[in-house]
């Protein structure tokens, strides 16, 4: 039995810079991962199957994680029957990643105990079918993102520390991307420009998540007296930059709602992972 992590992301800012024909958003993004796991564990079987422990609440045919070992079929040269339990500790719909983390870790592990032989960039196309976040998480490295979020330029971040809340709400992104108000025109920008100064750079899903779900507002409303709270994603999940003078243990304490304490990574742990 193999033990995994599935690491999630925050999102440093997000912009809607344009709209495609085929009605996806041209988005410029920076994904950060950080150390909120869920960890996939993985038992080849004599049967043909794949059981999926963990998730009884999404429909197998929809269930990423039972999507990326069918999308591996055709490629498969050793193909065994399969138990994947998950422990879930990202929460769902909060702008994390934790499905798509979950499909680009599954994708890194099938690939390799059924004998695929597919390397990193190719691993990276077959997921970007499963969700636009797969292919950061296949790669495992820190990115300035573009297009749909699939063109990942690999930057170098600082060390740093957040404070991330999940308030208690789903947000559904298809309602927040139909809303009329919702910005799609920012202009596009620069790597640098974020370095210069990344207060200049926000989340167009904010003010929109903010009205809409009253519990994202009282989230943010909280965070913004210690820092510059921020939605990762298209929410429900709010951050905020830990820095010194914060008292950490009292911020955690008498938050609203859930709240982590997170370390940005350099490099997702799978990012050399061998059976």
């Amino acid at each position: 039995m193999l033990r995994v992590p599935s690491p999630a992301k925050l999102n440093l800012f997000l912009h809607i810079t344009g709209r495609r024909e085929s009605g996806y958003h041209e988005l410029q993004s920076i994904f950060q991962l950080i150390d909120l796991y869920d960890w996939l564990e993985f038992s080849q079987t004599d049967s043909n199957q794949i059981v999926i422990e963990g998730l009884a609440s999404v429909d197998l045919e929809q269930n990423l994680i039972y999507r990326a070992t069918q999308i591996l079929l055709p490629h498969a040269h050793h193909v065994t029957g399969l138990n994947i339990r998950i422990e879930k500790n990202i929460p769902m719909g909060a702008g994390l990643g934790g499905g798509s983390s979950n499909a680009a870790t599954t994708l890194i592990v099938v690939n390799q105990l059924w004998h695929c032989g597919l390397n990193t960039e190719q691993l990276a196309a077959i997921g970007v079918q499963l969700g636009a976040d797969v292919p950061i998480f296949v790669h495992g490295r820190n990115a300035w993102a573009e297009g749909i979020g699939e063109h990942l330029t690999f930057i170098d971040l600082d060390q740093k520390q957040y404070i991330v809340l999940k308030p208690d709400c789903f947000i559904s992104t298809q309602r927040l991307f139909s809303q009329k108000t919702l910005t799609r025109d920012t202009k596009p920008t620069k790597f640098c420009a974020y370095q210069l100064k990344p207060s200049d750079f926000r989340n167009d899903f904010e003010p929109l998540a903010r009205s809409l779900y009253s519990e994202v507002d009282e989230a943010m409303q909280y965070l913004d007296q210690f820092g510059t709270a921020k939605l990762t994603g298209t929410g429900a999940c709010v951050f905020v930059e830990v820095t010194e003078k914060m008292k950490i243990d009292d911020i955690l304490n008498h938050s609203p709602c859930k709240a982590y304490l997170v370390n940005s990574l350099n490099e997702s742990p799978l990012t050399h992972f061998t059976v």
